[in-house]
């Protein structure tokens, strides 16, 4: 029976469909295949697909070790309890001080994007819509999102489920007919390295290709900070995070491969976000109106993109507002709908406040460009420390339970496919393909160095003088003795 335990998050409100589509999306499928993953393009050519595959494989590493210590760790806390326990109260703190700080920028950037290419598609149709007019759109996007975030878990999760489903499937059914259209061009070589793009020929493109899709996975880790509102949570943190990466995954696989084919492999390389060669591109020019379906995914991915990411900044913020280490006003909840009343508050005015703010002082997308770099620069750095928490947790706490495939390998190999895309984010050259970032989108090194630096100071302050907030850092539940987890059973 659902119900509320104490003064805390409402238990057993959502199940495994409603966490599920909490990572799904979260990581923005319809975004990612329209707008991110094509950036591969340009390194590993009509061979794209066998980079997202090796994406796809790269990221289930990190994905494991977040769907274990989740099934141990149900926490709202998440990200934040998962480097506390695993490493170090004092790491699990900044890792929730980085972790809610992004988060609560993605609504902002979405919102950003929401806006522009609601306003620059109004106006390719109509000339006499504004391309500029993008603000009201991204107001209308904050409001909906705040609406949901106050309604509670429920109403907030349903709402995700439903926009999740219509753009994977948006998606899904363009890539059968692409496939279709293709006929005898369809052809397994796009696995291969035979279609790279020139000057990154082999196994070079496909590396660079990766990269850029690794980044596409972001998110999904978004259901874990649902713990506490989640029926079975052990079991299903497990596979709601394991399920999105994977399913989410064979969808890019899918997607790319039918673009690929469709295009012809050999100028694929020439693919991207905008223009005749792009998704909306082909779907105007050869598939009538369904482009109109192909916009409303993307738009849609946004709303439900942000909505995921403040679920997630308001309850990471709950978990440290009950633990003391931020005020306490966020621990408040809503006496009847049990949601985070003061987080869902600060989250719009903090999305209204970036997006707006930003969006006026440069412009829509270069505000959208700054804050993305920002938000994957630091998600990318948790990942790494979650990966190595995975191993500390288990080495450390749960030496019963260790596996080395599951608790060493694993970490070791998530940490190495993310680190090449960290310097990607941050624009640091260590590699060809990577590019010195350039003003404004460059201030997003000291804006996280900034952060980070002022979580510093914070923490020397709650050491010296709460240092038992710090330590709280590492609790599963704060109103209730930590469990051991359930049997696995086989699924």
């Amino acid at each position: 029976m659902s119900g509320e335990s104490g003064n805390g998050l409402l238990r057993d409100a959502v199940g495994l469909r409603e966490v599920l589509f909490q990572s799904v999306t979260a990581m923005a499928p319809a975004a990612a295949i329209a707008a991110s993953i094509p950036a591969g393009a340009a390194f590993a050519g009509g061979s794209l697909p066998l980079s997202v595959l090796v994406a796809l494989v790269a990221c289930l590493f990190t994905a494991s070790c977040v769907a274990e210590l989740a099934r141990h760790l149900p926490a709202a806390g998440s990200v934040a309890t998962y480097s506390a326990q695993g490493l170090h109260p004092t790491v699990g703190f900044l890792v929730g001080w980085g972790y809610v700080f992004v988060e609560a920028l993605v609504p902002a950037l979405l919102l950003l994007q929401l806006g522009f290419t609601t306003a620059g598609t109004l106006h390719q149709e109509w000339a006499s819509f504004p391309a500029d007019l993008w603000w009201p759109w991204s107001l209308l996007g904050a409001v909906i999102i705040a609406l949901a975030g106050f309604f509670g878990v429920r109403a907030s999760a349903r709402f995700g489920t439903v926009l999740g489903v219509f753009e994977v499937l948006v998606f899904v059914v363009f890539a059968v007919l692409l496939i279709g259209q293709a006929g005898p061009d369809n052809t397994l070589s796009v696995f291969g390295a035979s279609h790279t793009a020139e000057g990154f020929e082999g196994v070079s493109g496909i590396f660079a290709g990766s990269v850029y899709t690794v980044l596409a996975f972001a998110g999904f880790e978004a259901a874990a900070p649902l713990a506490e509102e989640t029926k079975d949570p052990r079991r299903t943190m497990r596979r709601a995070v394991l399920g999105a990466a994977l399913s989410i995954g064979l969808v890019y696989v899918l997607t790319t491969y039918a673009m690929s084919v469709y295009v012809g492999p050999d100028r694929f390389a020439g693919f991207g976000a905008s223009g005749a060669a792009s998704w909306e591109g082909v779907a105007r020019a050869s598939f009538g109106l369904f482009w109109v379906l192909l916009f409303l995914a993307v738009v849609n991915s946004t709303v439900a993109n942000a909505n995921a990411c403040a679920n997630v900044s308001t309850r990471t913020a709950f978990a440290l507002g009950r633990t003391g280490v931020f005020p306490r006003a966020f621990a408040r909840l809503h006496p009847r709908r049990r949601s985070p009343v003061t987080g869902v508050a600060v989250q719009f005015v903090i999305a209204v406040g970036a997006a707006l703010g930003l969006g006026f002082a440069y412009d829509p997308v270069t505000a959208f460009v700054l804050l993305a770099t920002v938000i994957v620069t630091v998600i990318i750095g948790v990942y790494i420390v979650v990966n190595l928490a995975c191993a500390g947790y288990f080495l450390r706490r749960r030496r019963e339970a260790f596996h080395p495939v599951l608790h060493l390998l694993f970490p070791v190999l998530g940490i190495a496919a993310f680190v090449p895309a960290l310097l990607t984010a941050a624009g640091i050259p260590v590699f060809d393909f990577v590019s010195e970032l350039s003003a404004p989108v460059s201030y997003a090194g000291p804006v996280v160095a900034i952060w980070m630096v002022t979580g510093i100071v914070v923490l020397a302050v709650l050491l010296r003088r709460h240092p038992e907030r710090v330590a709280g850092m590492s609790k599963i539940h704060l109103d209730e003795e930590p469990r051991a987890p359930e049997p696995q059973k086989a699924d």
